[in-house]
């Protein structure tokens, strides 16, 4: 059974279902969840408009606490944890200091030119970890 598992959320309607199923499999398998939420921003942004940088980082926060709230009232125990950095970088590390079981996290399901010029988190995510990573769609 999973004990620790990484829900990744963005705050899309395709994290959104990602938490739902990993709250879900928190409670089935009586796990702690951790809930990952990473400010995208670039060293840049972050020097040109270091306030819209913290009311993006207070915005994810607030997120994060709902989703906690949502993941307790059904019996789960939960911790949250928001950064600025690389998506799939900081959901790595927090997996890895977490010693995670599995990471939960959407996919926006994107094709084509549109998913080879964006990339996609999720992808290098699976590449990375070193436990199961299970891609809800939305």
């Amino acid at each position: 059974m999973y004990n620790r598992i990484i829900a990744a959320t963005d705050g899309s309607r395709y994290s959104k279902a990602a938490v739902d199923e990993a709250i879900k499999i928190a409670k089935a398998s009586k796990g702690n969840l951790t809930i990952v939420s990473v400010v995208d921003v670039t060293e840049e942004f972050e020097t040109e408009a270091p306030e819209l940088t913290e009311r993006f980082e207070r915005q994810f926060k607030a997120m994060v606490e709902r989703i906690k709230k949502q993941a307790k009232a059904k019996g789960v125990k939960a911790e949250g944890i928001v950064k600025i950095g690389e998506p799939y970088n900081v959901i790595i590390s927090a997996a890895k200091a977490k010693k995670a079981d599995l990471i939960v996290m959407g996919s926006h399901g994107r094709r084509g030119l549109s998913r080879l010029l964006m990339g996609s988190v999720t992808e290098r995510v699976i590449g990375h970890a070193k436990c199961p990573v299970l891609v809800v769609k939305g």
